[in-house]
């Protein structure tokens, strides 16, 4: 029998129509005839997904008993009896009740595709098994269901049932998703715009990596062994030379004509033709590539076209762009074959384009060595000598006369300079020598004979050798100093491309270590700062052949690829010096940002010291005042009037006693000093004490609380106060007909208490500044504080390991959460819905 396909709708996150599109797609393929049933599928209440089961067949689900709980789940054996062509079954990670015959819902799945019935099935990127670590890291919530990822990637078709962030936000304000009472703390934790688009994109990028394995696999079935690159990876080879933005433009063109190409442009130090590189063009040529959104790299190597084709394989290029030579075409002949045509034979399957330019074929000047007295350029001395005696020695026998014996003489002393500057003394000796008989059998009489008849003969031939010895001395120290100059320029315009890099805004941690791996050809750089890695680029390091540099007191570099030279070693010493000086930036850095919240704590103490002058005046003025009044025996005070002062003067001293015992809870809030005592506290041992203490009753506040939550790990009277304040904020700007809500949910192994109010809200500019000491919302009245309820509820709930937000309430008004740790962890068995909520 052969086996069933596997089809799977993939999601972003819950609520983005997956179930609804596979309910679809069943619907569609049973009115073209096709044997469809439903297997399982978990409406959530959705009205909308609920309507696309009409008109389908439905398998009875299967009762199980699951600690006093009776649970539904999907009947195996009733599907395989049933042995449609196509089941749809939902949530293909989910763990199945105790006693079934598998654990899990996918392997449910694969004994239907076992038995040749095609499955279709959906999936959160959430659900896979290589991804839940980075799931928890985005959302905070850990996964308890997951599938492992060869399940998936053994499905025969994965599709991704997409949804815009924002649009799926609407859905669930719309109560498209959920019902409403758990709308705003989706909306607030899981399906946080952010949240939303990471999912997003790790669901993409999921899929893009299962493409790609599948394109590799079915190239391996075909014995394709060619290259297929579905992304271009365009890389630009710049000399420093006028021609580069040329090359770059062209290359990004190139790039944007695929989706998702990609611009690299790379600058090898030795430089091509005859001209150096221009620091003020390669800089303007950095520029350019920052805006043409291509990325910018150094490479240091002498074999200049083996240092492109080995960066272009390294990056998977697909297309390598390098300019036309700007030598002419007898500085070519002298010095052989370009860059250009070297790079083509050694690139393999990599494109090359050699683009035209205004400065190709500059005019002709001799040849000047780029490095050391190579064994080639010996050779193309030989060359030389023998090829332009020759040449020479017949183009002056045709013009021999009795006068022109000097000329002659000068003609075979300038051949021996342009030997000696092209290949050293070697060639330059042999030259000479050359020169000295030739001009002796052909121009001294007697002719055609090698006779040395007087010492003047002889002197001449000394004074060649002489010359040629001359010359190739200079030529040879000019051949060194040009090569530590080209070293020395390629040590700056790597410091320098580094130095860019970080004033751009790279890290500069990442932008060293990254630079000197791609600078020396290593395969993996990392930089640790005793034990900790700081930073990594590259592979893994090879504890065979690693090399550790030692980088200050603390640090060390470890080097992973091949030895570096002693020239090498002199442009990491100042790279190390760089890291040192980084990592001591990095641990000022963590030093100044200790030393900021002591200054905001002397900023704060300043803001009490002013409050003080004006705010504690006002209580102290009343009370006085009706103190004073009481104490004059010659006013006549009726009993209203003795009760009307003393009440105001109770209240000016009460009030003066709150202000004062919020402006010390202040104090040692921002001082770090806050006594705080966790224990794990029930919320019904802090509500009611606080609703009692606003003199509120169930008419004023609604309660959402959910049932089971486990205790909060906090200061039981502290959050009673935090509790009072944000109360009484709510109750103080909510309309007469809507009354405050105070809800409480589990979420993440935290406990959330919101209050909400529909009253008219805070911008969003202000909601960060409400939490500052001494902020108020409108005009302060002889009730109104100082504007330190929410400073100290913030306070109070960081000191207690929590949070405190201000957000939106869905429809108008402000919601204030706070999230607290829960104090025992998630409970064994418990069952887990879409987005990760106990249930």
């Amino acid at each position: 029998m052969p086996r069933g396909r596997l089809r799977v709708m993939l999601g972003a996150a819950p609520g983005v129509g997956k179930t609804y599109a596979m309910l679809e797609e069943g619907k569609r393929l049973a009115g073209l005839g096709k044997d469809v049933v439903v297997a399982v599928v978990e409406t959530h209440g959705r009205a909308a997904t609920a309507a696309m089961l009409e008109g389908l067949e439905v398998v009875p689900r299967r009762a199980v008993e699951h600690r006093g709980v009776e649970l539904s789940e999907l009947d195996l054996d009733a599907v395989l009896a049933r042995a449609p062509q196509l089941a749809l079954v939902d949530e293909l990670a989910h763990t199945n009740a105790p006693g079934l015959e598998h654990e899990k819902r996918w392997e449910d799945v694969e004994a239907m595709l076992a038995a040749g019935i095609d499955v279709m099935s959906t999936v959160n990127i959430q659900h896979i098994e290589s991804l839940n670590d980075v799931v928890e890291q985005i959302t905070g919530v850990q996964q308890r269901e997951t599938i492992p990822d060869a399940v998936l990637r053994r499905a025969d078709q994965i599709e991704v049932v997409d949804l815009a962030p924002q649009a799926l936000r609407d859905r669930l304000s719309e109560g498209v998703v959920y019902p409403a009472a758990r709308v705003d703390a989706a909306l607030s934790n899981y399906f946080r715009l952010g949240n939303l688009t990471a999912l997003r994109e790790l669901a993409l990028l999921w899929l893009a990596d299962e493409v790609d394995s599948a394109l590799q696999r079915y190239r391996a079935e075909h014995g394709i062994a060619g290259k297929w690159e579905a992304r271009e990876r365009v890389v630009v080879a710049l000399t420093g030379g006028p021609e580069g933005e040329t090359l770059l433009r062209r290359g990004a063109r190139s790039a944007a004509r695929a989706a998702g190409g990609e611009l690299l442009a790379v600058h090898v130090t030795s430089q091509d033709g005859l001209r150096e590189a221009t620091p003020g063009a390669l800089a303007a040529q950095r520029a350019l590539v920052d805006q043409l959104g291509g990325s910018y790299h150094q490479v240091v190597g002498s074999d200049i076209p083996r240092a492109l084709v080995e960066f272009a394989r390294g990056e998977n290029a697909t297309q390598l762009v390098i300019g036309v030579s700007r030598r002419s075409r007898l500085a070519a002949f002298l010095t052989g074959p370009g860059i250009g045509s070297t790079v083509i034979r050694e690139s393999g399957d990599i494109d090359v384009h050699i683009v035209s330019h205004a400065r190709a074929g500059g005019r002709f000047s001799l040849p000047r060595p780029k490095g050391g007295l190579t064994v080639r350029r010996r050779v193309y001395g030989f060359v030389l000598a023998l090829i332009g005696g020759p040449l020479l020695t017949l183009l002056l026998v045709n013009l021999r006369s009795a006068e022109s014996m000097t000329a002659d003489v000068l003609s075979y002393q300038l051949l021996v300079v342009v030997v000696a500057l092209v290949g050293g003394i070697w060639p330059a000796l042999f030259a000479a020598l050359l020169s000295g008989v030739t001009l002796d059998f052909f121009f001294v009489e007697p002719l055609y004979t090698i006779t040395i008849s007087q010492p003047l003969h002889l002197i001449a031939l000394l004074l060649y050798l002489v010359i040629a010895a001359l010359v190739s001395v200079v030529v040879d120290q000019a051949a060194r100093r040009t090569r530590a100059a080209q070293r020395a320029a390629a040590e700056a315009e790597l410091l320098a491309t580094v130095a860019g890099g970080v004033i751009r805004g790279e890290d500069a941690l990442q932008a060293l270590v990254t630079r000197t791996r791609e600078a020396f050809g290593l395969s993996g750089v990392r930089l640790l700062d005793g034990d900790e890695i700081v930073s990594t680029d590259g592979e893994p390091a090879d504890e065979e052949h690693t090399q550790r540099i030692r980088v200050g007191t603390r640090g060390s570099l470890e080097l992973s690829g091949r030895d570096l030279e002693a020239g090498d070693r002199r442009l990491l010493a100042a790279i190390v010096a760089q890291l040192d000086a980084a990592l001591e930036h990095r641990d000022l850095t963590a030093t100044a940002s200790e030393l900021g919240p002591l200054a905001e704590a002397d900023r704060v103490r300043s803001a009490l010291l002013a409050a003080v002058g004006h705010d504690l005046r006002r209580p102290l003025a009343a009370a006085t005042a009706a103190v004073t009044t009481l104490r004059q025996r010659d006013l006549a005070l009726s009993e209203e009037d003795r009760e009307s002062l003393l009440e105001t003067a109770e209240d000016s001293l009460g009030g003066l006693a709150s202000l004062v015992t919020n402006l010390l809870d202040v104090s040692r809030v921002e001082a770090g000093v806050l006594a705080v005592s966790l224990a794990p506290t029930e919320l019904d041992d802090v509500v009611p004490p606080a609703l009692d203490e606003l003199g509120l009753g169930p008419a004023d506040v609604e309660l959402d609380i959910a049932e089971g939550l486990p205790p909060l790990l906090a200061d039981g009277v502290l959050l009673q106060r935090v509790l009072v304040n944000l109360l009484g904020n709510a109750l103080r700007f909510s309309p007469a007909d809507r009354r405050p809500v105070i809800a409480a949910s589990e979420f993440g192994g935290s406990v959330q208490l919101r209050v909400i109010d529909h009253g008219p809200g805070i911008p969003g500019e202000r909601r960060e500044a409400v939490f500052v000491p001494f902020q108020r919302l409108g005009d302060t009245d002889n009730d109104t504080g100082i504007g330190l309820g929410l400073a100290l509820s913030k306070g109070f709930v960081e000191g207690m390991g929590g949070t405190l937000e201000a957000e939106d309430t869905p429809g108008g008004g402000l919601t204030m959460v706070v999230a607290l740790p829960a104090a025992t962890g998630p409970q064994a068995g418990q069952r887990t819905t879409e987005d990760g909520r106990s249930a």
